[in-house]
This record gives structure tokens, C-alpha cells and sequence, in this order.
């Protein structure tokens, strides 16, 4: 009952404040998503190893196919607080908003780059498993000059 209230507080607060899961995109224009991830003390290697081995691939298959512009990574040069450490920041470009929140079915080409998708699924599990938190960040341009 306590997540439901929750729920209701947040739609509530959603509805009220103007609040959304994703920014307005001007129709046919590239959509950026942002995705942070924060892993357990030292396990950072070792998620970028994962991900470069078994998510980077599927995303330059996406890129061959148009859906996505481009990719690229950053990690901060400094540590931060707690509280707002992240240690990877993904950021990708898609063709538009509607690819990037489309139902694409990804497991052929999951199959066709990892054969042996015991290991992988194991692999992916594992990445997951190192990381204290994950969050996604819809972004958008802001005109510093317009009036």
C-alpha cells in the first residue's frame, strides 16, 4: 500500500510540475540519452571491460542499421561526493525520439554477435551485478541566446 501511495504522490507531482520521463524532441530530430553508471568501489575496470566487450557491439550494430548517430563515453578526470560519484556516462545519439523508444527486438542480432548466449547472459548479469546504481538522462540543447 506504502508503493502505491508513493506512485500516486509522484504521478501527482508529475502531472502538476510538468515533470516527464523524457524531454520534448522536435519531431525527426536527434534524441540524446545520457546513461550514468556508478559501480561498486573498484569494479570500474571491470564494468568497462563488460560493457565494451558485450553491450559496445550491439550498439555499433545499431548504428550500422541507422538507429543511432553516435556513441561515446566519459568518465570524470576527479572523484566527487558519494552521493553524486557516477564513474560512466554513455551518451547516445539517436536517428530521432521515436527510435529511441521504439520496442526494437534486439535479440537477433544479440544472437548473431554472442553465439553463446549462456556466456553472455552470465557476462551481462555480472556487469549488472558490480554496479551500485544505474540511471538514464534524456537530454536536450539549450539556446543560450535566444530571448
Amino acid at each position: 500500500m506504502k508503493h502505491f501511495v508513493f506512485a500516486l504522490a509522484l504521478l501527482f507531482l508529475g502531472t502538476n510540475f510538468g515533470f516527464s520521463q523524457t524531454a520534448p524532441a522536435a519531431a525527426g530530430q536527434p534524441f540524446v540519452i545520457e546513461y550514468y553508471y556508478k559501480t561498486k568501489w573498484g569494479h570500474a575496470d571491470e564494468f568497462l571491460q563488460l560493457f565494451k566487450k558485450n553491450h559496445y557491439p550491439l550498439l555499433k550494430k545499431e548504428m550500422e542499421l541507422g538507429r543511432i548517430l553516435k556513441v561515446f563515453a566519459t568518465a570524470p578526470r576527479y572523484h566527487s561526493t558519494e552521493d553524486g560519484r557516477w564513474d560512466y556516462r554513455t551518451t547516445i545519439i539517436f536517428k530521432n525520439a521515436e527510435v529511441a523508444h521504439d520496442t526494437f527486438d534486439s535479440a537477433p542480432l544479440l544472437k548473431q554477435l554472442f553465439p553463446d548466449q549462456d556466456n553472455y547472459k552470465r557476462e551481462e548479469q555480472h556487469r549488472f551485478e558490480i554496479l551500485d546504481a544505474h540511471w538514464d538522462v534524456p537530454i536536450k540543447d539549450v539556446d543560450l541566446d535566444a530571448k
